[in-house]
């Protein structure tokens, strides 16, 4: 229990310092016109990857919900 708590705290703490690095770097480039650094994610492509999740697992729980439904009957 401990070593997947472990794995998913470490996840956790991973995307929050890329996301506290992202943040900072469109700050640090708009106030330094001779920087020029590149996010490490495309949170625009990340969101929508995160939304096709979301709904392949709705579709996917809809089917498995309508499979033990038609079980019972």
């Amino acid at each position: 229990m401990r070593e997947f708590f472990g794995m998913v705290l470490g996840c956790a703490l991973t995307i929050l310092t890329v996301y506290l690095h992202d943040s900072g770097i469109g700050a640090r480039v708009a106030n330094e016109p001779g920087q020029s650094t590149r996010q490490i994610v495309n949170w625009d492509v990340a969101a929508s990857e995160w939304a096709n999740m979301q709904h392949n697992a709705a579709v996917a729980w809809d089917k498995l919900t309508a499979n033990v439904e038609r079980a019972r009957t």
